[in-house]
């Protein structure tokens, strides 16, 4: 299993200004509701000023004054929670939209990623990284968003009020930029690193969920309990790390708050006594200074969650890796296959290694003619599977080439790969709602009569009749077992009218004898359409065209059945193992 990739911060960056523009009304709501909230508590410490100034001169104007702060006090608090709102819209339809994007990113991802895709990681993104965004989008967002209005008004109100009086709050400068440094490059590999456990964490216990019966047959249970351990102490220690950065962080914030502070009463008193500036100025702002403190305390103190977000969006963007260097593939522009093009399959001369320098296939050449039923056996491991998948066109091979009418078939469309070339293994998926409904996938549109056809075609049509196709099956409906499983994803192939089956196995659940009716069913419905069976039970190789024998990679035989019985080699003896004595052949 293969871990999915990660986004880099340049495609994260041109994500996020291509979702801004898509959304213009309510980032320039967000933006001038957040200017207006801040205008308004600005006015307060000026105001503040003003009053201690008429206090001093002993005017009376404090009441009128005092009026005017609660207002905008009013006003700002009325403001801060419109923006508040608009920025949590503006995030959570990003965060749509970005779930839609994942969404068909990952039903349109090449299928040998998926053959080799970590399903925790998949199933981390899809849920944990989900949520972060969520929550982000409706809390960090709208906060750090208020905090950067704050700081960059606060300071030009500062500016404003006296020039000379910035100068102390320059101080903080360098300590929040060294450490704001310090932590950005060591914040984005931890949140990374965190997100990873978690991935191993969810695969580990899914792995032990699926294989509980096993486990506890074998006497597992303690070493799958001492692996359960450690993943959950290595997500403890990804936490740990980030929970030390950001203890780190909140040390030199919370003192570089207070320098500037107290740099400003010493420095403001000292141009008071010299007469350079006024009371009320100083007034102003030291507490323009002490306010500066909330939004860069909020913007320090909300950089976890915001590393978090971003590490969360990085990992969903990382699908779009497959997008972007397959265009073909996921808009289906690339040239259709013609007509013509569905004569067959040629592989030659083809290598193909999970690992590099440990070849599965090697040197494999078949001709397969159309209307062709070829029967591949072998001993288990010989790479059966592995042609099937390079033959669907979900692998495409290291060396050689696997065509259809001289076209790559990894090559071909996806969309029209489909209609073209179909595989069905061992393992098929029920779909939660109506037998309908899980069959209709396939053939969307699909008349009542062409369904019933397709079950009846698979000999699946008295236990589907007794049902009906309105019945709810899988998750919380009624149970299929195993060979009904298997027939209703025959009868989605058949659905799906490709112009060649590849069945790796498809009937290995079954039961001898009900396999032996169903591959019956299979010949009369595929009879004109090109066929490569991956069989165990050698009876079907018996009904095939030609049999192609694989032994460590390679096809050590190819011919008839009779041809390979009477040339008495290694087929003959696998035939004479698997034979029924009450079945002479």
């Amino acid at each position: 299993m293969s871990g999915l990739p990660v986004a880099d911060s340049r495609d994260l960056a041109g994500w996020a200004r291509g979702a801004l523009r898509a959304s213009p009304g309510w980032f320039t709501l967000t933006v001038v509701l957040q200017s207006l909230g801040s205008a308004a508590g600005l006015a307060v410490p000026w105001l503040l000023g003003i009053l201690v100034n008429d206090v001093a001169a002993g005017h009376d104007t404090i009441a009128r004054t005092v009026l005017l702060i609660l207002g905008c006090l009013a006003a700002q608090a009325v403001l801060a929670r419109l923006a508040t709102y608009a920025a949590a819209v503006l995030g959570q339809g990003l965060v749509a939209g970005l779930r839609e994007e994942f969404v068909t990113d990952m039903l349109t991802l090449p299928a040998e990623v998926v053959q080799q895709m970590d399903a925790g990681d998949l199933a981390t993104r899809t849920t944990r990284d989900i949520g972060i965004l969520s929550d982000a989008a409706a809390q960090t967002i709208p906060t750090l968003l208020n905090s950067v209005f704050a700081i960059a008004l606060t300071t030009g109100a500062l500016l404003l009020v006296s020039p000379l009086l910035l100068v102390p709050c320059l101080i903080a400068i360098p300590m929040l930029a060294a450490v704001g440094r310090w932590y950005q490059r060591r914040a984005q590999p931890a949140y990374l690193d965190q997100a990873a456990a978690y991935s191993r964490m969810t695969e580990r216990l899914a792995e032990t969920v699926d294989g509980a019966r096993d486990i506890e047959a074998l006497r597992l249970s303690a070493r799958r309990l001492v692996l359960a351990e450690a993943d959950i102490a290595g997500t403890f220690a990804a936490e740990r790390r980030t929970l030390r950065l950001h203890n780190v962080l909140f040390i030199v914030c919370d003192f570089s708050f207070s320098v500037p502070v107290a740099a400003m009463i010493i420095i403001g008193g000292t141009f008071y006594l010299h007469g350079m500036v006024s009371l009320s100025t100083i007034t102003a702002a030291v507490l323009y200074a002490q306010q500066l403190s909330t939004p860069v305390d909020q913007l320090m103190g909300w950089s976890g969650q915001l590393q978090s977000a971003a590490a969360a969006l990085a990992r969903l963007r990382g699908l779009a890796r497959y997008r972007d260097a397959a265009p073909a593939l996921a808009t289906g522009q690339a040239p259709a296959v013609t007509a013509d093009a569905r004569l067959g399959i040629i592989v030659r001369d083809v290598c193909y290694a999970y690992r590099e320098g440990r070849d599965v296939l090697s040197g494999v050449d078949l001709s397969i003619t159309e209307g062709e039923w070829l029967a591949v056996v072998g001993p288990s491991g010989a790479g059966k599977s592995t042609l099937a998948r390079l033959l669907a066109g979900i692998h495409a091979p290291r060396v050689g080439s696997v065509t259809v009418g001289g076209q790559e078939v990894s090559a071909v469309p996806l969309e029209d790969r489909r209609g073209l070339v179909a595989l069905v293994t061992q393992e098929h998926h029920v779909f939660r709602g109506t037998l309908r409904d899980n069959l209709v996938i396939a053939r969307p549109g699909a008349s009542d009569d062409a369904l019933t056809a397709a079950l009846a075609a698979v000999d699946a049509g008295e236990w589907a009749d007794a049902l009906g196709l309105g019945t709810v099956i899988g998750a919380e409906g009624h149970t299929l077992d195993p060979a009904q499983v298997q027939q209703l994803g025959l009868a989605r192939l058949l659905l799906v009218n490709p112009d060649v089956l590849i069945l790796d196995e498809a009937t290995s659940l079954l039961a001898p004898g009900e396999a032996r009716r169903l591959e019956r069913s299979l010949a009369a419905v595929t009879r004109g359409r090109t066929v490569i069976a991956i069989v165990h039970r050698l009876h079907t190789a018996r009904d095939a065209d030609r049999v192609a024998v694989l032994d460590a990679g390679k096809v050590t035989e190819l011919g008839t059945h009779e041809e390979l019985l009477a040339a008495d080699a290694g087929y003959a003896a696998l035939w004479r193992s698997w034979q029924d004595p009450s079945d002479p052949g």
